[in-house]
């Protein structure tokens, strides 16, 4: 199945809505006028799949629908590295393939290549890159990288492996061939190394695509960030995102609708606040996504009655003006949230082999 877009400036919107960054758009463009080019967006098998994900997965989709040739690294040996799982391998390889089908879901089964690490790192040549990103690369630089882990930068200390991992994840790039990196904002670090690295080892600068982070459920409260030097808020962030590891901080595609109505209306979603407001940040990048769409938000007669809304921006302008309530705000939020996962649930639990596949997951997260 080809592209959906008819010329280049369409794909590049499709491509570019909603993201917080592109390293480069003008190598974007140049790749779009040459044809499409590939590109890989690796993931870390460790649990069932939750709804901050889901900012990536359609963005991958949409990489597809703009004629991109997209892999979909299932980085086990990765998950592996960074303790996910309690490092069982088979454990890891079985959330692979409930993240796979997920991705399935969403109407792009077949269109995608799903690469397992294993298809890189058992050829000797795998290594062989490795080292040579090894020896264009400073330890203090790799060091500031292990963000992309989710650990700090200091954990590499008590953990050699720990080291080896974002020398992995651009060795992958290198392996695989693409032309674009997609990830979560928190993949930028490895992007960036990939990039200089590059110009050192004269191969190919991968074109770098960032979507955002949905926060914590429980938000970040109300914590001075104030003085924080540039490193500390973004481990700050990393702590505080929606994580499989924090069952409480995060909405997942198994949970039932009145699990995830119960969930959206424990959220951290302050009167008239936006930054760090995870409700807010839910309908910004997985209702709107940088479209015009309709919210509609029920609101009591008295207050105004139900309001469209139609854009991020005026969801923001709105909130911050009090003009809409959290809990309404709420309320539609969970109802879309119900619709949009329900579909993807039933899919999963009808299929026998994922419904096995979730219930061996969950037994280990529980254990």
């Amino acid at each position: 199945m080809g592209c959906a877009c008819v010329d280049v400036e369409s794909r590049i919107r499709l491509v570019t809505r909603d993201v917080a960054e592109v390293v480069t758009i003008e190598e974007l463009r140049n790749l779009f006028e040459t044809g499409g080019g590939s590109g890989y967006l690796g993931f870390e098998p460790s649990g069932i799949f939750h709804v901050g994900w889901f900012v990536w997965a359609l963005k991958f989709k949409d990489l597809v629908d703009a004629g991109i040739k997209m892999n979909l690294l299932a980085a086990t040996w990765h998950a592996w590295v960074n303790d996910k799982l309690g490092g069982d391998m088979d454990l890891i390889r079985t959330a692979a393939k409930h993240v796979a089908a997920v991705i399935d879901s969403l109407g792009i089964e077949g269109r995608y290549r799903l690469v397992y690490a294993e298809d890189l790192v058992n050829d000797s040549g795998y290594w062989a890159t490795l080292l040579r990103v090894a020896k264009s690369a400073s330890l203090a630089r790799v060091r500031r990288a292990l963000t992309i882990l989710g650990r700090r930068s200091d954990e590499g200390e008590s953990d050699f492996s720990k080291l080896i991992y974002p020398l992995m994840q651009v060795t992958d790039i290198f392996e695989l061939g693409v032309d674009v990196a997609l990830g979560g904002t928190d993949q930028r670090k490895a992007h960036m190394l990939q990039r200089d690295v590059a110009e050192k080892l004269k191969k190919r600068k991968v074109i770098a695509i960032h979507t955002p982070l949905i926060p914590s459920l429980q938000g970040l409260g109300r914590m001075d960030l104030a003085g924080l030097s540039e490193e500390a808020l973004e481990e700050l962030m990393m702590e505080h995102k929606m994580s499989k590891s924090k069952p409480e901080s995060a909405i997942f595609v198994t949970d039932p609708d009145e699990v995830i109505r119960d969930k959206v209306l424990k959220a951290y979603c302050p009167p008239r606040i936006v930054e760090g407001n995870p409700v807010i940040e839910i309908a910004k990048h997985l209702i709107f996504r940088g479209e015009e769409r309709k919210l509609t938000i029920d609101r009591p007669q008295k207050f105004g009655g139900s309001i469209d809304v139609w854009s991020q921006e005026e969801l923001v302008r709105l909130y911050a003006s009090g003009a809409i309530h959290p809990l309404d705000l709420k309320n539609a939020v969970a109802n879309y949230l119900i619709d949009f996962m329900k579909p993807i649930r039933e899919k999963l639990l009808s299929n026998r082999e994922y419904r096995e596949v979730i219930e061996i997951i969950s037994r280990s997260v529980s254990r």
